[in-house]
């Protein structure tokens, strides 16, 4: 990375994306959730089982790599749903007013968006304990007419993301200093325009001080220096009536603070820039390109032989093989979709580590499980979660908690209710019943291979195109 004259230990303390806080206009049903937020606290979400955070897909938060979801608020909302002992759920979005009103009509439980903390934010959300401090800097092209000093802004248009508290900054710079500028706000990220200053399309931006540093390791072009705004405390926002997660939250983060976690995460995804480079270039990363792995034209092919959203397909083979053909579980399953050896004959794969060959075999199987089941759940989302399930542990078993379901008077059709006869598939006092035919079964096993599927199914319908 190259020298910028800032403190390493300054850096590795605070978070890292572009933080707002410029009132919004509401309509009166907005501002109805936002002083009256729905009532659901921690007990609610470990009953529920997962947490909702929303994040931005940027280099500094959030994205997709070679199949694989990454990035520093990634890995840190992973860790504390971890401590939580739920499951982690991401919302997508760039705008700070549907960030609030996601979470105060309970859709979202955090806003891990790394806000700067203010009065006016305080009546409508509780801000956790910071997470660490940022400032603000002006972003330009490196040459003899850069700006070097403030003043120099006078009559010049600097281009941000909107609602940003960037706005507010650049209107205090003016008034302190008796200048003029245009400011231009724009509904993208902060990677985005500097993108566009990299690119000449614009002169100027301002964005947080560690995402201009961090697009700067790989755009060589790029004066990052100026600062606009010094540093201020960011932190993350729950709901003012959740003080059950406040408190687990805020715990999580003085703990990760003195362990040294967010130093050892800060080092992995921003103090290697030739990685920077490659994660937010690379045609097979969310922020450089539109590609999930080599094997996508082989995957859409096999989706549309199935019906199915490619990227629905594209989560199963991660899930299976991580996209390595040469990939062989403890089992002895194989190939891109890890077919075990009696499926690999019954369905004509010769060669398992060809990729086409086993996307061939497993989209026939895939066909197979979709007809087994097509009466029983006609509803196609549904169905896909019997079939993925049946893909882990056998339609056998996931037949039988089927029969669990309709014999105890739940709905056979839908796979919530299926899959918590499926988990109690492990217990004696049901696989022994006499509607099971199949036995026992680790169910909650098959139970988590669904849910991570799908989970990663929304994030690459978030991020990739179709």
């Amino acid at each position: 990375m190259k020298k910028t004259g800032i403190n390493i230990l300054f850096l590795i303390v605070f978070t890292l994306f572009g933080f707002q806080c410029t009132p919004f206009e509401r309509t009166e049903t907005e501002v109805n959730f936002l002083e009256n937020p729905v009532l659901l606290d921690l007990d609610d979400i470990k009953k529920r089982g997962y947490i909702r955070a929303v994040v931005d897909n940027s280099s500094t938060s959030y994205y997709i790599y070679r199949g694989r979801r990454m990035g520093y608020e990634f890995e840190m909302l992973k860790t504390l749903a971890s401590s939580l002992g739920v499951r982690l759920h991401l919302i997508v979005k760039s705008d700070i007013e549907e960030a609030y009103s996601l979470l105060n009509k309970g859709k979202a439980d955090i806003i891990a968006m790394n806000l700067a903390v203010s009065e006016d934010r305080k009546k409508i959300g509780t801000f956790t304990s910071p997470i660490g401090t940022m400032g603000t800097v002006l972003v330009q092209k490196n040459g003899p007419t850069k700006i070097t000093d403030p003043f120099e802004l006078n009559d010049k248009v600097v281009h941000i993301q909107k609602d940003a508290i960037y706005k507010s900054q650049l209107n205090s710079l003016q008034n302190n200093l008796g200048i003029h500028l245009s400011v231009l706000e724009e509904k993208s990220n902060s990677d985005f325009l500097v993108s566009k200053v990299n690119k000449g399309e614009i002169e100027y931006t301002v964005v947080d001080k560690v995402a201009a540093i961090v697009n700067a390791s790989y755009y060589d072009n790029l004066d990052v220096q100026l600062e606009i705004s010094p540093k201020a405390d960011v932190a993350w926002v729950v709901r003012k009536n959740a003080p059950q997660l406040e408190k687990e939250v805020n715990d999580w983060i003085q703990k990760k603070n003195k362990s040294g976690y967010i130093k050892t995460l800060y080092a992995k995804y921003f103090q290697n820039t030739k990685n920077n480079f490659y994660r937010a270039n690379s045609s097979f990363s969310s922020l450089g390109g539109n590609k999930i792995s080599q094997y996508d034209d082989l995957i859409k092919k096999g989706a549309e032989n199935l019906g199915w959203d490619w990227r629905m397909l594209a989560s199963l083979v991660y899930k299976e093989s991580g996209f390595d053909t040469t990939a062989t579980s403890y089992a002895g399953a194989s190939g891109l979709l890890q077919l075990m050896p009696v499926t690999l004959e019954r369905f004509g794969v010769t060669n398992p580590n060809d990729p086409i060959e086993s996307m061939m075999g497993g989209v026939n199987y895939l066909k197979y499980l979709d007809k087994f089941w097509k009466e029983k759940i006609p509803e196609t989302n549904e169905r896909i979660k019997f079939i993925l399930a049946s893909y882990n542990v056998g339609h056998g078993h996931v037949l039988d908690a089927w029969r669990l379901t309709m014999k105890y008077g739940d709905n056979e059709q839908n796979w919530n209710h299926v899959a918590q006869f499926l988990k109690l598939k492990s217990d004696p006092v049901f696989y022994k019943d006499p509607v099971v035919k199949s036995g026992y079964a680790k169910g909650h096993v098959a139970v988590s291979y669904v849910e991570d599927i799908l989970t990663l199914y929304d994030s690459y319908r978030e991020l990739i195109e179709p």
